[in-house]
């Protein structure tokens, strides 16, 4: 039971950090792995619960899927700034 327990706190605690740090970053493409992160640590607690077909369908669907999309996304969208021309 203690290993559970100590198994169950270490990933809220990367939960909760990695949910803050989406919120936190102002770089889309770090915000967007945080939420990977995330997202399968909510897959660790499915598997914790003896869901692991849950499990797999949280990794497929939101990390493999919609974090691909947010990715895409991020780099389409993604501006590159020119440098800026020194004067002599």
């Amino acid at each position: 039971m203690t290993y559970e327990l100590i198994a169950f706190a270490l990933f809220a605690v990367v939960t909760l950090g990695s949910a803050i740090g989406v919120v936190l970053m102002q770089d889309p493409w770090h915000s967007a792995l945080l939420l990977g992160v995330a997202l399968l640590s909510v897959a660790v607690y499915y598997v914790m619960l003896a869901a692991e077909f849950v499990a797999v369908m949280q990794v497929l669907v939101y990390v493999g899927g919609v974090l691909v999309l947010i990715a895409f996304a991020v780099m389409l969208t993604q501006r590159n700034e020119p440098e800026e021309v020194a004067q002599t």
